[in-house]
């Protein structure tokens, strides 16, 4: 497999276009400094470690970084191969989903597997669980409300001819209502209580809560949008790009509004339109100046002396 040249340590790569938003926010932050005469209002410009986990957004507001002086309002962007290079795409209400990880651990006995009748099998355990749990989503969920259950590991076992004591499961959870985000964690432990005792086995159920959804306000919505009009046309503008990815932006839009948008990216006559978290994925530096231009104008947009 060829992989692309993106890090600095062999063999590891985040591939989400982070570098690229570290640029932008860099020179807009350095051209909009040098027209801080013309601006109505402070601009604090941001740079968040560790997007991807629990030390970006959230442990900064902890420590302030929305006061002194405080923040009435937030914008970010994001690099996106979902579209071509030249394309923004933007949404009002909710962009990208809640986020949350959750860990079942099945106990079981362990037996030989010829002795099946001497254990409690957590895999046979787990194997129902897996299925029951769609019903959560299939049957428990109001199906006009997007959710999303998804296990991506299962670790039990060392031996074909052993039935383990115990498996591990790790999944996803994703939704875009506040609503379903609070029921989903009550609903996976009756669940997953309900399926071990059936058959005899025991469930421990870790739930993490990591990301809100990530949410836009209707006004400035509106406001970032005719900027994006205005500067790259209308038929460039691209509604409804909701995803059921998440983004730790959604703490900073639970303190104060604001609108979180991306930028196209992707250009397949260069071989760069591979999705993000890919081996292959890389973005068209074209991108960037267009990233720059649209915090520029957004920022002056919404500090101009009739907003």
């Amino acid at each position: 497999m060829t992989t692309v040249p993106t890090s600095t340590i062999p063999g590891k790569m985040h591939a989400c276009g982070h570098d690229g938003h570290t640029a932008m926010a860099l020179m807009a932050a350095r051209i909009l400094s040098e027209r801080r005469e013309h601006l109505h209002g402070n601009v604090k410009f941001v740079f968040q470690p560790a997007e991807e986990g629990p030390g970006g957004a959230k442990p900064m507001i902890e420590a302030g970084v929305l006061k002194d002086p405080a923040v009435d309002l937030a914008i970010g962007i994001h690099l996106w191969n979902d579209l071509p290079v030249g394309q923004i795409g933007i949404q009002s209400g909710p962009i990208m989903a809640s986020m949350d990880r959750v860990e079942i651990t099945v106990l079981g006995k362990g037996a030989h597997a010829a002795k099946p009748q001497e254990g409690v099998d957590p895999i046979v355990v787990s194997a129902h669980l897996i299925s029951a749990l769609q019903t959560l989503m299939s049957r428990e969920r109001n199906p006009l409300d997007p959710g999303i259950l998804t296990i991506g590991s299962i670790h039990g076992g060392n031996a074909f001819n052993v039935i383990p004591d115990e498996v591990k499961l790790l999944g996803t959870v994703r939704t875009l209502s506040d609503e379903l985000w609070e029921a989903m964690p009550g609903r996976i432990v009756r669940m997953a209580e309900g399926v071990a005792s059936g058959f005899g086995a025991e469930v421990k159920v870790e739930y993490q809560k990591m990301y809100p959804v990530t949410r836009n306000d209707s006004e400035i919505f509106n406001r970032i949008e005719k900027v994006a009009k205005n500067f790259v046309g209308q038929s460039k503008v691209i509604r409804h790009q909701t995803t059921m990815g998440g983004e730790d932006m959604s703490f900073f839009l639970r303190e104060v509004p604001g609108c979180f948008f991306f930028i196209g990216s992707a250009n397949e006559a260069k071989g760069l339109h591979h999705p993000h978290h890919n081996s292959l994925f890389d973005f068209d530096e074209d991108a960037l100046g267009i990233g720059i231009e649209m915090l520029i104008r957004s920022v002056e947009s919404l500090l101009s002396e009739d907003s």
